[in-house]
């Protein structure tokens, strides 16, 4: 079932499960997700749900409702997009949505992982991934092997593996630091998601461009180390 996360200043204050058509959003208590705050309009957005699509509707707000960091009027939401509202942040949680997307690897603390094995050595610095081959510019790269994985390093999670399944893996902690990891034809690509501090890729904070992971990389994000596995 899809979810709202509500928070602010990275303090989770509600989370309300969509099980509406029609789900409303605003400072007025007869909305079904109540936000009281100035900065929100009495009847600010609708959340509109047919199957397991979602979609959100500013509906006329005097401050605008922003989706990834854009005003929007009405839109499709997809698992993790981040809703502002004011200072608020509002998390769409919908795991069955979107075959393309996983689910969201989470550092916990408490957790019962395998014993991790040794870790390789740390690899260059991946270069910057390449867009793809234009017309006129030869072959296609090859495709990318189909298995790979992420590995906790350290942390409670330790050990923990994810296969890379997907077209798109979130890795990190919502609201504090979330990378993604996409894979491309010619191999698995990490980008910074949000977040103050940006993933660090063999010790080097990685820039606005998508860098091209590769066998025996080491990542590290929100204080946790990962190394990429590709076979």
């Amino acid at each position: 079932m899809p979810k709202m996360i509500v928070s602010i200043d990275g303090v989770v204050i509600k989370e309300v499960a969509l099980s509406k058509e029609r789900t409303t959003l605003g400072r007025r208590p007869y909305n079904d997700i109540v936000i009281d705050n100035l900065a929100v309009s009495g009847e600010h957005a609708v959340l509109h749900m047919a199957g397991d699509a979602v979609e959100v509707e500013d509906i006329g707000s005097t401050n605008g409702t922003y989706v990834n960091g854009q005003p929007i009027k009405r839109q499709a939401l997809r698992n993790g997009d981040l809703l502002e509202v004011g200072k608020y942040k509002i998390r769409f949680i919908h795991e069955a949505a979107g075959e393309n997307y996983e689910k969201t690897m989470v550092f916990t603390p408490g957790m019962q992982p395998p014993r991790p094995a040794p870790l390789s050595r740390p690899a260059p610095l991946s270069r910057p991934a390449p867009l793809g081959t234009l017309p006129g510019m030869g072959a296609a790269p090859a495709a990318v092997p189909l298995n790979a994985t992420i590995r906790v390093a350290s942390g409670a999670a330790a050990g923990r593996e994810v296969a890379l399944v997907k077209v798109v893996t979130t890795i990190g902690k919502p609201g504090v630091a979330v990378a993604s990891i996409t894979k491309r034809h010619h191999g698995f690509v990490l980008s910074h998601v949000e977040g103050a501090d940006r993933p660090r890729l063999n010790g080097q904070p990685i820039g606005a461009e998508p860098m091209l992971l590769q066998d025996g990389d080491r990542l590290e994000l929100a204080g946790t180390e990962m190394e990429f596995r590709q076979r």
